[in-house]
């Protein structure tokens, strides 16, 4: 038996720290345990009614074996009865108590004295500071909220990082339809984190969808890990908490815009979990994709279907909001529909049938059936005397999510008809939306075909700081383009490049010390004469100074990679200058990476039209762009010394990209380039 069968399917149960006083934690913990096997061997030091004075005696007096013990005593106490319990020989222990890391250095001794024993005996420990965990399908209520024993069985998944959490979650998820085959606050996280949880669920024959809520990673290499591992066999559904906290801005904009927020939701996407924005879009996507999973698609079509005309224009607005294609259905399926409806009826996609009537069923049956779609989205009021909706979405040739409205007892009905179809029934045209919206993106996650990552071999850079010109040399070697430049020492070297640069050039203070250049006047823009140039190195002030082509005009956007406290080197893409701050329109993924999956990086950013050849201006080449990023990306990668490097701005012109400013730094602090 592993730890976590030990934790989740024990063979007997123990309670450390059990008590005759019925509001404290061990007493409330024995009421919810006792309908498990033959109920809990109940643990207290002090003389207890029932109770025995430790789990080795309890183990001894009863014969009983115990692979799983739930411990409800002080922190202080709580090494001392893990390593009781292991004596006993109980393989897993619950730890419900606090007062650990959280509270201060001497919590964090107590933390590690637990996790100390834990390890010494060959113990698994999920928590501290958890409320615990359900298993229904065998009646195991390890969990001191009495409810969590009325969670109905089923196949949706709850790992979460508060036990709170994992008890909202799962009632929400139950109180939708659906049943529980797990749920799990993760808590401290000290030993069982929520990677671990999900390599164990992707082997569950009665998991089918997981739902994951995330307010912290430890180990950001190891989820990602599960995620991909686990995503690749069934649907991961993610809400991670922090919209807000932006954490300690690093200097560069990379490190500003990349928060920690922000980069898990995009790491996770990229591994292919189903990333969410609150837990209301987290149960309609677990409601979903728990019955229909589509196959592999890069965009799959989505046919609608509406008995309401409003409604069903509240859907369909949201899904094209989102990005997923509502396609023209052909010409066939017209034909065919319009046998069905009224000649004044909307029959392109979406289909608007006007009222619910007989042949609604064979509506949705032709809809389903056209080339271009993939599942059909249906909308329908319950009209019970003019619509059977629980018999409609038999037999389709596509999957089907349905959408309704009507009083809650026959809402629940139909719901219970066309769960045991397969079929999810939604709430309402938004949480119809939500529905689709995760199918899609779990599909599209399937479909992508990465590409082999770009590597590099290791590359030694020179010692002490790299001004702008020796940062742009260090991009010359990777293919990428720069202006053509001079680096002079003092007013006659620049002279000369103004000669042979020809044309307008730009003339830089060149100081690795000095971080922004034009805050303090080192930059000069548009410099054509001797006149002009000699004004613009009084200004400037004593070399040396960098002299360099004026680029093309064109649209800036930042390229950047850093390393990642939490999961490792990471590759930005951004709107170019202060509007990637202000709107933080940036798109995130880990390295390494492909060129292709470098060029999709500019679907993510909301400002994507503005690459795109917006009013005249030159369009980006993404695979091009795509090759920069994955090369960024993969210098980090090959140079374990370097902790970031920005290119900013990279401009897109009429003859492709062009890096207008580079800068690297190593993990020493010091600055290159700038």
């Amino acid at each position: 038996m592993s730890g976590l069968d030990a934790l989740f399917a024990p063979r007997g149960v123990g309670i450390i720290g059990a008590s005759r006083e019925q509001h404290k934690l061990g007493a409330v913990m024995a009421r919810s345990m006792h309908a498990y096997g033959a109920g809990p061997l109940l643990v207290n030091a002090r003389p207890e009614a029932r109770c025995h004075l430790s789990m080795q005696d309890a183990v001894s007096a009863t014969g009983l074996e115990v692979d799983l013990a739930v411990v409800c005593v002080p922190a202080a106490a709580c090494a001392e009865a893990v390593t009781d319990a292991a004596h006993a020989g109980v393989r897993a222990v619950l730890v419900c108590s606090g007062g650990f890391a959280e509270t201060g250095p001497d919590g964090a001794l107590h933390q590690r004295a637990l996790l100390d024993a834990a390890r010494k005996h060959g113990v698994r420990v999920l928590g501290p500071n958890t409320s615990g965990f359900i298993v229904p399908r065998i009646g195991l209520t390890a969990s001191f909220v009495a409810a969590a024993a009325e969670l109905p069985e089923g196949s949706v998944a709850v790992v979460a990082a508060s036990g709170g959490v994992n008890h909202a979650l799962a009632f929400d998820i139950a109180n939708a339809g659906n049943g529980i085959s797990l749920a799990v606050g993760v808590g401290g996280g000290v030993d069982i984190a929520a990677a671990e949880l999900l390599e164990y669920l992707a082997d569950d024959e009665a998991t089918t969808v997981i739902a994951l809520h995330l307010e912290s990673v430890p180990d950001g290499q190891a989820l990602l890990s599960a995620v991909r591992n686990t995503s690749a066999m069934k649907p991961i559904v993610v809400l991670v908490v922090g919209r807000s906290d932006v954490g300690d801005f690093a200097q560069s904009h990379t490190g500003a815009l990349a928060t920690s927020w922000r980069t898990t939701r995009a790491l996770l996407r990229q591994a292919g979990a189903v990333v969410v924005d609150d837990e209301r879009e987290l149960v309609d996507a677990v409601t979903a994709l728990s019955r229909v999973r589509l196959g592999p698609s890069a965009d799959p079509g989505v046919g609608v279907v509406t008995a309401q005309a409003g409604p069903g224009l509240l859907l369909v607005d949201a899904l094209r909001s989102s990005r997923v294609r509502v396609p023209e259905l052909g010409d066939g399926t017209q034909r065919v529909l319009s046998g069905y409806l009224p000649p004044m009826t909307f029959q392109r996609n979406p289909v608007d049938t006007g009222r619910p009537g007989d042949t609604f069923h064979d509506v949705v049956t032709a809809v389903a059936a056209d080339n271009a779609i993939d599942m059909v989205a249906t909308y329908a009021l319950l009209e019970p005397d003019a619509l059977d909706l629980a018999s409609t979405f038999i037999d389709l040739p596509a999957h089907a999510i349905v959408a309704t409205g009507g009083p809650a007892d026959q809402v629940a009905e139909v719901r219970s008809h066309l769960h045991k179809l397969g079929t999810p029934l939604l709430g309402g045209p938004t949480a119809a939306a939500n529905a689709v919206r995760a199918l899609v993106t779990d599909a599209r996650a399937r479909a992508d075909v990465p590409g082999t990552p770009t590597r590099l071999p290791a590359i030694d850079l020179p010692g002490g700081a790299l001004h702008e010109a020796a940062a742009k040399d260090l991009l010359d070697t990777l293919g990428i383009a720069t202006p053509a430049r001079r680096v002079c020492a003092d007013q006659d070297a620049a002279h000369r490049a103004l000669a042979q640069l020809g044309g307008a050039v730009a003339v830089k203070l060149l100081d690795a010390s000095v971080l922004h250049k034009s805050d303090v006047g080192g930059v000069q823009l548009g410099v054509r004469t001797v006149r002009e140039l000699d004004r613009a190195l009084a200004e400037i002030g004593a070399g040396p100074y960098l002299v360099e082509a004026m680029a093309e005009p064109g649209v800036d956007v930042i390229v950047g990679a850093r390393r990642d406290p939490v999961f490792g080197p990471i590759v930005l893409l951004g709107l170019g200058g202060t509007a990637a701050e202000v709107l933080a329109d940036v798109a995130v993924r880990a390295v390494p990476l492909s060129a292709h999956a470098g060029a999709a990086m500019v679907d993510d950013l909301d400002g994507r039209a503005l690459l795109a050849g917006y009013r005249g201006a030159p369009a980006v080449d993404e695979l091009q762009l795509g090759e920069v990023i994955a090369k960024i990306g993969a210098l980090l990668a090959a140079v374990p010394e370097l902790a970031e490097i920005e290119i900013n701005p990279l401009r897109v012109t009429a003859g492709g990209l062009v890096a207008l400013d580079a800068v690297v730094l190593r993990e020493d602090g010091e600055r290159y380039g700038n």
